[in-house]
């Protein structure tokens, strides 16, 4: 073998994860639904054998001794194990509550990284690997992992320049005598409760859970009103989306006027839009706000920036529906906003097939006082 081929050699990627490489995400199981809502911030992921032995429980115990990253919310800790016995028999949930465990029983988070052995991996906020460290008898490597959690910059500032965020605002979308006449159509129409979807024994369940997400929704129907929309959309969006993501929607997903409102504590927490599988057809979301006479209720993406958007009426904020996002509390007033979902014709395809896993709308909760 030549010196350049030997060079080369170093540079072959090899099986397992690598600083670089995404966080594998999965199908089934609980697992994904528990780090799809973890981006921003770093996570350290301890697969670390289990706390029958002396290493495994060394490394929860260094955890819990360092949960100040966890406490500044710079870090999250999770630890990976598939022996019951820690979860039935050793209470680690309780002796270690800086680090949240995840139950790996039949390996599939064990497989999903190529993991064999006991090992530290930690995530960025964008969830992709920044480090690799296998365990050793010892817990030598320990040391190296604070070093590189004292060493990264806040999650705010990961990487050290401003990283852009995957959006598009688009001013004027909406004029605002229409914003007004769709703020008019709820009020005269009241909303329900908004919930959720979790995916239940393969089937896609609307949730609810007023801690997570608050909001009333009035879904438009009448066919005159939504062409209006529709025609907006595809003279004011369609060349955008084009020019910008070489993407070209011919389908709209809800014609939906949302209600976050102080009095509610409206708020959403973080999530993405395509999670389960009755809604991973949808490939872009926007979000057009109707008024501006509140406080709070802005938008931002955790993974990419702390960087909040309170878009002027009529202004269209658009983005993947992959990208984690959420919505500030509202305190102050009610923000109303049109939320639709775009897709186009392959995507199609898979939301009509998709439909047997879509469940019929649960009972919606009242809201307090009705």
């Amino acid at each position: 073998m030549t010196d350049s081929a030997q060079q080369l050699q170093a540079f072959v990627l090899k099986g397992h994860i690598q600083p670089g490489d995404p966080a594998p995400w999965w199908r089934q199981g609980r697992h994904k639904f528990v780090f799809d809502r973890a981006g921003g911030r770093y996570i350290v992921l301890s697969f670390y054998g289990n706390a029958g032995d002396a290493i495994g429980q060394a490394a929860l115990r260094a955890l819990q001794d360092n949960h100040r990253f966890v406490d500044d919310a710079k870090a999250s800790f999770f630890g990976i194990c598939m022996d019951p016995r820690d979860n039935s028999e050793r209470n680690v949930e309780q002796s270690f509550p800086a680090v949240q465990f995840v139950w790996d029983f039949d390996a599939e988070m064990h497989r999903a990284y190529g993991v064999a052995h006991r090992i530290w991996i930690v995530l960025d906020p964008m969830l992709r690997v920044v480090e690799a460290l296998p365990f050793s008898a010892d817990g030598a490597e320990f040391p190296q992992l604070l070093e590189l959690l004292e060493r990264l910059p806040p999650p705010s500032q990961y990487p050290d320049v401003e990283a852009p965020i995957p959006v598009l605002l688009l001013p004027n979308v909406f004029e605002p005598e229409f914003c007004r006449y769709l703020i008019d159509c709820y009020v005269a129409n009241g909303g329900r409760e908004s919930g959720f979807m979790q995916e239940v024994g393969g089937k896609a369940v609307e949730s609810y859970d007023p801690e997570w997400k608050r909001r009333r929704d009035f879904i438009i129907s009448d066919a005159a009103l939504i062409e209006l929309i529709k025609a907006r959309m595809g003279r004011r969006v369609g060349v955008m989306l084009q020019k910008a993501y070489r993407f070209t929607f011919s389908r709209m997903e809800r014609h939906l006027v949302a209600c976050y409102s102080a009095e509610d504590g409206g708020h959403f927490g973080p999530h993405r839009d395509d999670t389960v599988r009755a809604s991973e057809h949808r490939q872009f979301a926007v979000s057009i706000n109707l008024n501006d006479d509140f406080d709070g209720g802005a938008v931002s993406f955790p993974e990419f920036s702390p960087r909040q958007f309170k878009a002027p009426v009529g202004t269209a904020l658009i983005f993947p529906a992959s990208v984690l996002h959420c919505v500030s509390r509202v305190t102050r007033g009610r923000r109303y906003a049109f939320l639709p979902f775009l897709h186009d014709e392959a995507a199609e395809k898979l939301r009509i097939a998709n439909l047997q896993f879509l469940t019929k709308p649960a009972a919606v909760p009242a809201a307090p006082g009705e």
